[in-house]
């Protein structure tokens, strides 16, 4: 295991196999943080309550049973500061710095806006569905705004499902590798309008004061009614003031979104915060066709909307807006150029960013975040969708396989609140997991994955797990036993 690979453990999600215990006192620490709300409880049920239901609709829960904690007793610069200048060494976070989700059940937040698919398929010309899948695409972010906690590594093995028929698609996951951390996903809608797959393997970098995600895997929709498939990667996510100040994360760089079928290109460009926040969050691009001439322009912000319009009323707005730019310019006594390096070493101020995107006349919304639910803050910043991944539903455990991430207790010990056993349990399945290695390597047996095997995307040609099929038969009697 390489040492990126390993700090990206740390800092994102993926915990080391650390077996020293380096940090148990900082997890035994934060167990006395907890400030319970009692009317937490009989707001949402006890776990495992099956919600109630209205017109024989399914309703999911509004709050977590128990109320995030804080981590201002913690710094990550403790952690953090023997990786800078050396070979970024083996370590582990303490659990005050996670939230009560499994990073497979993270990327299951790719579907909160998952209408946009079922609308492009439904849309009769390619411009109108590419519109759409791009608009998917930024949604899919949309829910990493303020989520500086990071998620629980998912075991080697591990499994999540969700199935919601209320907004018509069924999603299967499973950890296929370890070292490097690799998530592949699949899933596809109850109306057989579409298929979704990839693969995540995200590449760190440490810049000192921040944590950059390079995204790695290939993201593939295809849809099916218009033998269309559409291929693109994530923007890279930043996460600022690691080391002091308060956390920020802003996206940015270029995401390419090809339909293989039309040629058509989607390319949006996720701007990086500059000087004084003033491009933090937001997005621009334009679609065009194979020989390259734009056909549509998109703009907007990642944290809350994206409008497009046609090309020829774009650039009429912009010429008028370089010319009152410039007019400005001429009125003003400009000051001394200010540089990046006056900032110095300090943290890196949280931007104040213009909360709503100003509209040129003429366009189109493609897409509006969905508003968080009041009590977002005091739940690690989930969005209503969030909420309800880890939710265990009375009987669900009975169908569900002995792998997927609700039945994991050190996940639920924290969504529920008790900290010291989230902690002792973390500790445990992590042993259980370096154990069953170690017996593998005895024995020289390989790991097999249950229900992802290693094959070429079919599009793009390039290296991807490929989901083998038969998941919701629900045979489930070879899976592992990994908690």
């Amino acid at each position: 295991m390489n040492g990126e690979e390993e700090f990206f453990d740390a800092v994102t999600g993926f915990d080391s196999d650390n077996s020293s215990g380096e940090f148990s006192e900082a997890n035994q620490k934060v167990t006395g943080r907890i400030d319970l709300d009692s009317s937490n409880s009989s707001r949402t049920g006890k776990s495992g309550e099956r919600p109630p239901r209205e017109n024989g609709v399914q309703k999911h829960r509004t709050a977590l049973p128990a109320p995030m904690f804080t981590r201002s007793d913690f710094s990550v610069w403790s952690i953090l500061k023997k990786c800078i200048g050396l070979e970024l060494s083996k370590i582990t976070m303490p659990i005050a710095f996670n939230e009560p989700l499994s990073f497979l059940q993270r990327i299951t937040e790719y579907m909160e806006h998952v209408y946009l698919i079922h609308k492009a398929s439904h849309q009769p010309q390619p411009l109108e569905r590419m519109q759409c899948v791009a608009a998917f695409a930024v949604s899919a972010v949309a829910s990493q705004w303020e989520r500086t906690g990071k998620p629980f590594n998912p075991l080697l093995g591990e499994t999540y499902e969700l199935v919601r028929e209320d907004l018509g698609f069924r999603f299967i996951s499973e950890q296929v590798s370890h070292h490097p951390p690799i998530s592949a996903f699949y899933s596809e809608g109850l109306s057989q309008d579409f298929v979704f797959h990839g693969s995540i393997y995200p590449k760190l970098k440490f810049w000192g004061k921040s944590v950059e995600a390079e995204p790695r895997g290939t993201i593939t929709l295809e849809l099916l009614k218009h033998g269309e498939a559409y291929t693109w990667t994530n923007p890279t996510c930043c996460v600022h003031n690691v080391i002091i100040g308060k956390l920020w994360i802003e996206q940015y760089g270029t995401v390419e979104i090809l339909n293989h079928r039309t040629g058509d290109k989607c390319v949006l460009n996720f701007r990086p915060c500059g000087l004084f926040g003033k491009e933090l969050h937001r997005v621009e691009g334009h679609i065009q066709d194979k020989n390259k001439k734009k056909l549509f322009m998109i703009y907007g912000k990642w944290t809350e909307c994206l409008w497009g319009i046609d090309p020829s009323s774009y650039e009429s707005f912009k010429k008028q807006e370089r010319r009152g730019d410039h007019q400005r310019k001429a009125r003003l006594d400009v000051g001394p150029e200010i540089t990046s390096e006056v900032a110095g070493d300090a943290a890196d101020d949280v931007p104040m960013a213009q909360e709503t995107v100003p509209v040129i006349p003429g366009s189109r919304l493609l897409w509006r975040v969905n508003s968080r639910p009041p009590n977002s803050a005091q739940m690690y910043n989930f969005t209503s969708f969030t909420v309800s991944l880890n939710e265990l539903e009375s009987g669900m455990e009975k169908t569900l396989p002995p792998t997927d991430c609700r039945l994991r207790p050190d996940i639920r010990g924290m969504e529920n609140g008790n900290m010291d056993l989230a902690s002792q349990e973390k500790d445990r399945l992590e042993e259980k997991q370096r154990e069953a290695r170690r017996e593998r390597a005895k024995e020289e047996a390989e790991w097999r994955t249950r229900w992802f095997h290693p094959g070429d995307n079919p599009h793009t040609g390039t290296p991807d797990w490929l989901y083998t099929g038969d998941y919701f038969e629900r045979n489930f009697s070879d899976c592992p036993d990994i908690y």
